[in-house]
């Protein structure tokens, strides 16, 4: 990791460094990505069987792409009854702290005669996007599909990819039937979106798609917002711990490395007062590499995104906390909830020693899909909102419209629209 004395020009250079990160900037692929949507909107299920064929290795047709309830049995008894266990444990938490989020419609009656209110319902089809290989994540499951749950979603459609077989991995495939998906399919990469995203005679079309992927999975959700919702177009994981001279050097160290395993483009950074607290923060890492399995990994990803930043004082790390707008923020000061409360942007907040980020990740119950790339700036985590839609409920009377129609054709002929007054304006002729 690189040590760095915190200025205006080094945290400049910093998050120049982390943007480039984005799924935005590798514009070389998105020709390939719009080929591949554009066949599956023209070719619909043929182009994904070919597809699938290309780049999974498995012939794929109408009569296997739809996973089975006794398949999905199978996956269970492949799992350790301890893992299921702690799946089921994990996605209660899951569902409580997102049951909090729910909302109801409301509405105002007047005395003139107007109501006014907010009509809440869920969205009717979500698509969920799983990675398959090395990269399957039961836990990203849990948090995408139980908060649609939540929400009242009528169809969750889940695509994952297969392997060379055709067998998906058991973890997925329970996570999904515990946390509630309806329809499972063997379906992967940016064909997959492209299949939620238009439909197929297999695949039915979705009204959001959320779920992370590969670069190409990224590129495709972005190219077909507009056709459909979706949450977000993420970026490689991001940590940031933010401590002063009381943290604990071994669990600094560990905490970066448990973001720095994902892969080469993960960032981990440690913001800190305590030049002491840098140096043994750094002596630590290099005793966890000896050891874990990922150190290749991890050398990659600290070599390219791994910072110590020292700061003057507690402000000035704050300052460039707000700044960056990591994925995840670990507080390890001496009062971390009067430090966080000058905390502005941050993806999901963890405070204290023992509020480790994995905690996050796998089963306190908030959300662990968190806007990456600086953009907790502007986003959330995903959370019951992402599932809903709202629609505005106006209605008055003669008497109530009578009191205002005057200002409103006012309003409308100022703007040069008259035909927008007229429709006021016929009402009250006589």
């Amino acid at each position: 990791m690189k040590t760095v004395k915190l200025t205006q020009d080094s945290i400049k250079e910093i998050t120049s460094q982390l943007l480039k990160r984005s799924p935005s900037q590798y514009t070389q692929y998105e020709d390939t990505v719009n080929e591949i949507l554009k066949n599956i909107r023209e070719n619909g299920d043929q182009a994904l069987f070919d597809y699938t064929s290309k780049f999974d290795g498995f012939s794929l047709d109408p009569e296997n792409i739809k996973i089975t309830r006794s398949e999905i049995d199978e996956a269970y008894s492949r799992l350790d009854a301890e893992y299921v266990e702690v799946i089921k444990k994990a996605a209660s938490n899951i569902r409580e702290f997102h049951e909090k989020q729910l909302r109801n419609s409301w509405f105002e009656n007047k005395p003139d005669g107007s109501l006014l209110g907010m009509k809440i319902t869920a969205i009717e089809k979500l698509g969920v996007y799983v990675p398959g290989g090395k990269a399957a994540y039961p836990s990203s499951v849990l948090m995408n599909i139980i908060p649609a749950g939540v929400a009242g979603v009528d169809r969750i459609i889940m695509c994952t990819p297969p392997g060379k077989t055709g067998v998906i991995d058991p973890g997925t495939l329970v996570a999904a039937d515990i946390a509630g998906a309806d329809e499972i399919y063997r379906a992967g990469g940016a064909q997959a979106i492209g299949a939620m995203a238009f439909g197929t005679d297999s695949i039915p079309k979705v009204d959001k798609i959320t779920g992370p992927g590969n670069i190409f999975v990224a590129l495709a959700k972005k190219a077909v917002y507009g056709f459909v919702s979706i949450d977000s177009i993420a970026g490689p994981s991001e940590v940031m711990v933010l401590a002063d001279e009381t943290a604990n050097p071994r669990y600094v160290a560990a905490d970066l490395l448990s973001q720095a395993e994902h892969d080469e483009l993960a960032s981990a950074i440690l913001v800190t007062t305590d030049q002491g607290l840098a140096e043994k923060v750094s002596e630590q890492i290099e005793e966890f590499l000896k050891t874990l399995s990922r150190a290749e990994i991890i050398r990659k990803s600290l070599d390219n995104y791994g910072y110590i930043l020292i700061a003057d004082n507690m402000e000035e790390a704050i300052d460039t906390v707000n700044s960056i707008a990591s994925e995840h923020l670990e507080i390890l000061t001496k009062d971390p909830f009067e430090t966080m409360a000058k905390v502005r942007n941050a993806g999901a907040i963890f405070l204290g020693e023992y509020s480790s980020e994995p905690l996050g990740d796998y089963f306190a119950g908030p959300n662990h899909i968190l806007p990456t790339n600086g953009t907790a700036r502007f986003f959330s985590p995903v959370n019951v909102d992402d599932f809903i839609k709202k629609s505005s409920v106006i209605y008055y009377s003669r008497e109530a419209l009578e009191r205002d129609h005057k200002a409103i054709e006012l309003f409308a002929n100022n703007e040069g629209l008259t035909a927008h007054a007229n429709s006021i304006h016929v009402r009250f002729e006589d």
